[in-house]
């Protein structure tokens, strides 16, 4: 196996800044925006946008969440093993918000399209925007495109993107990892 380090350090930390100014640029104080990151690993960015949001701008009131969504996938019937579902943390409206989806990496888009359909169950927004940590191009099963990018990678389905986070695995870091097998 090839592992390689696609962001880390300053770097990671210079993108999380990015992605909250992009934020900003379009939600101004967020009145009317919330922020949701999808569970198990979107949670880490969006508590960490928020984190950083807050700082940007202490004045402003930044709603932000968790969504489960393992009973709206559409392969969540296929295992033979129990599903054990995370928590969802919700205690704001989304109705006639602008909801801000969040997750660590976008891959195929099934997990963006059931977090969607999860998502309404709290409402109907105005407007749903997606961020991604990671862009995993060409590789979509579904028309899902992110609004707000960290990183663009180019990889075929014999890679794994590996995202790190430094609250759960010691560091902030974005790996590809490629099998070398022939």
């Amino acid at each position: 196996m090839q592992n390689l380090t696609l962001l880390d350090g300053q770097k990671f930390q210079i993108t999380l800044k990015r992605l909250c100014h992009q934020l900003i640029e379009n939600h101004n104080d967020f009145s009317d925006s919330v922020i949701i990151g999808i569970q198990p690993r979107g949670p880490y960015l969006s508590n960490r946008i928020a984190s950083e949001l807050k700082q940007i701008i202490p004045n402003a009131t930044i709603n932000h969440g968790n969504l489960d969504i393992t009973f709206y996938r559409d392969d969540f019937r296929r295992s033979d093993s129990p599903l054990l579902p995370n928590s969802t943390h919700i205690d704001f409206i989304i109705e006639g918000k602008k909801v801000i989806l969040v997750d660590d990496v976008l891959w195929t888009g099934r997990t963006i399209r059931a977090a969607m359909d999860a998502m309404l169950a709290f409402g109907r927004p105005a407007k749903v925007e997606l961020l991604v940590l990671v862009d995993r191009r060409y590789s979509r099963q579904l028309p899902v495109e992110p609004d707000y990018i960290g990183i663009q990678v180019d990889s075929i389905s014999s890679q794994k993107v590996v995202v790190s986070w430094k609250e759960a695995d010691a560091e902030d870091k974005v790996i590809l990892i490629s099998d070398n097998k022939k």
